[in-house]
């Protein structure tokens, strides 16, 4: 089993930037997942955001969040980053932080373990 928990998500002005955080625990080890994060706008489908492979030499991103986002891992940390720079307004999202075991995956259905989410909120 893996827990996972989002933090840092809040409120920015369209042009500023958040790092979220997931903090892995349980009892497998970090470096055996693949992590990923997604984000749902309401009455939108959960959409893939970022994904790096176990030991971050490879990572994937929607085309929506290239050049922007960038998500990076501390295997000793237990944890994940997303660091979202020039965020607009259509970034607005609960954003969730998602594991699945050895390889990455760019689809909701392709991970097992999902954390409770934290809201990004952007201005105009």
């Amino acid at each position: 089993q893996v827990q996972l928990v989002e933090s840092g998500g809040g409120l920015v002005q369209a042009g500023g930037s958040l790092r979220l955080s997931c903090a892995a625990s349980g009892h497998t080890l970090f470096s055996t997942l693949a992590m990923g994060w997604f984000r749902q706008a309401p009455e939108k489908e959960r959409e893939f955001v970022a994904a790096i492979s176990r030991y971050g030499v490879g990572t994937d991103y929607g085309d929506s969040v290239k050049g922007r986002f960038t998500i990076s891992r501390d295997n000793p940390g237990n944890t994940v980053f997303l660091q979202m720079n020039n965020l607009k307004p259509e970034d607005t999202a609960v954003y969730y932080c998602a594991a699945r075991p050895i390889a990455r995956g760019m689809r909701v259905e392709e991970y097992e373990y999902w954390g409770q989410g934290t809201q990004v909120t952007v201005s105009s």
